[in-house]
């Protein structure tokens, strides 16, 4: 695949995720509530001490973390953000309907495999593309995706299966054989031994209010219970627990190295990928683009999009659990922010990519909460950031534990930041 490819997929990707918040880079007022951009408008705040245990005992080791303080933060992320997973979930089943084909000049190995969430479901899959480079003795490294599109819209290959999508009238129909967005060129990866793999999110469930009837989440609900508890999980939960079962399956593939997997998601599926791994400590790093309110940025900073702008019924509630909503206008309620999030990940490699000119998204805020969560890398012996000052755009920081890279640029990725991400994934990964 040519570079020229790869920018259109880069250039197509920031305006489908624009086109999708529908409020462009910087709105004055969204669902009737108006945003702020000015520094000295952020307010006053007092960020929770990450490494303070509810009884007000300071944590000093990296056992008591582990064994009482991550837990109290998990559960506060459970019950007024992103939901709690029901306990009784389905024995899964694999579908590996190709493997070991060499594709692409016979440089990649390429297999795909179908999940079924439940034995006794068919309706209820992720379909999972994997490329492998050829030249990697043994198990493999890669880069876990999840995306806006299906698996056979986003490379160059024409021997993907071509699955199906949601559209924009809330219909599931075949994926069209080409993407107005382009592709995505998996070679930069695979020449530095680098996988790539990826997943479809409307796979696991659709993005839209209703969707979960659809989805996961209908799976696991009671036939004819229509109660959706406040603290029920909302649709990142799901996308974040289908990741989840991808990592399930990787454990049985001896051609990845399931502890060398790192998670890649811009936007809605940024948020997502901090949640999986915050989650589950199998997954070795997380790279978040954009992940913006809901995310890494912080929610206590009153700038750009607030929990109230996320949450407003025109437009995310459905994707957190109800309880997030009611703290929209109530920031000083909230128990827990997004440093303890990016804490969740310490002591695994977390990379925080922005863009200058994505002020919706407060890329001072996630620089902000990368400094707060410092802290408990340094617990296990790891560096955060080690800056003071929020680098200006182009500058990286990739050298420690906690990464930062803000383009010259707006919402999600552009041809540059790749190479950013595969140099944080050689030094780390």
């Amino acid at each position: 695949m040519q570079m020229n490819s790869f920018k259109s997929f880069c250039l197509g990707m920031t305006l489908l995720l624009i086109t999708m918040v529908a409020e462009g880079q910087a709105p004055d007022s969204v669902a009737g509530i108006p945003v702020n951009y000015d520094e000295t408008m952020t307010g006053k705040y007092n960020l929770p001490d990450p490494l303070e245990l509810n009884s007000g005992k300071k944590v000093k080791k990296a056992s008591t973390w582990f064994n009482e303080r991550r837990p109290e933060i998990l559960k506060m992320f459970h019950e007024y953000q992103y939901g709690q997973v029901p306990e009784h979930i389905d024995k899964q089943a694999y579908d590996v309907f190709e493997t070991g084909t060499l594709v692409m000049e016979e440089s990649v190995v390429r297999s795909q495999v179908r999940i079924f969430f439940s034995e006794t479901s068919e309706s209820h899959y992720v379909d999972i593309l994997i490329y492998l480079p050829e030249a990697v003795e043994g198990a493999a490294p890669l880069m876990l995706m999840i995306n806006f599109t299906a698996n056979a819209t986003m490379v160059d290959d024409p021997d993907v299966r071509r699955g199906t999508i949601w559209n924009r009238e809330h219909e599931k129909i075949p994926a069209p054989e080409e993407s107005r967005f382009g592709t995505f060129d998996i070679m930069p990866f695979i020449n530095q031994g680098i996988g790539v793999a990826m997943v479809y999110y409307g796979d696991i469930e659709p993005d839209f209010p209703g969707g979960a009837q659809y989805g996961i989440r209908g799976l696991f609900q009671t036939p004819g219970d229509e109660t959706v508890k406040p603290d029920a999980w909302g649709a990142i939960a799901a996308w974040a627990w289908g990741l989840s079962c991808v990592m399930d399956y990787f454990e049985t593939d001896d051609q990845v190295d399931a502890s060398r997997v790192a998670l890649f998601g811009i936007s809605r599926l940024g948020k997502t990928v901090l949640w999986t791994g915050a989650n589950d400590p199998r997954f070795a790093m997380v790279i978040a683009s954009c992940s913006g309110e809901g995310g890494a940025a912080l929610s206590s900073r009153n700038f750009g999009e607030t929990i109230g702008h996320l949450t407003a019924p025109t437009r995310y509630p459905y994707q957190f659990c109800q309880n997030y909503g009611k703290l929209g206008g109530n920031f000083e309620e909230l128990p827990m922010d997004a440093h303890m999030l990016l804490a969740l990940l310490a002591p695994r490699p977390v990379l925080l990519q922005t863009g200058n000119e994505d002020l919706w998204s407060d890329p001072k805020g996630e620089f902000l909460a990368a400094k707060a969560a410092e802290p408990v890398y340094q617990l296990f012996g790891k560096k955060g950031l080690d800056k003071q000052e929020m680098p200006q755009a182009g500058e990286t920081l990739l050298d420690n534990s906690i990464g930062y890279y803000m383009h010259d640029g707006g919402h999600g990725t552009k041809p540059e930041d790749y190479q950013v991400i595969i140099e944080f994934l050689k030094k780390h990964l």
